[in-house]
């Protein structure tokens, strides 16, 4: 299931995305929610994110 964030970006962070995403024609919500994904498999696979076994509920 999908989770929906709200963040709030310097400006010249999101035209810079907007740039980007109007240069792969996507939305920008689209390519930030790709880059996140990415950022995040990245972290994960160089151990800079707890396993999760230390935030299951008991």
């Amino acid at each position: 299931m999908s989770k929906r964030v709200h963040v709030t970006l310097p400006d010249k962070v999101f035209d810079t995305l907007q740039r980007w995403a109007d240069d792969q024609g996507r939305p920008v919500a689209n390519l930030v929610a790709y880059l996140v994904e990415k950022a995040v498999e990245e972290a994960d696979t160089q151990g800079k994110i707890s396993s999760d076994e230390k935030h299951q509920k008991k």
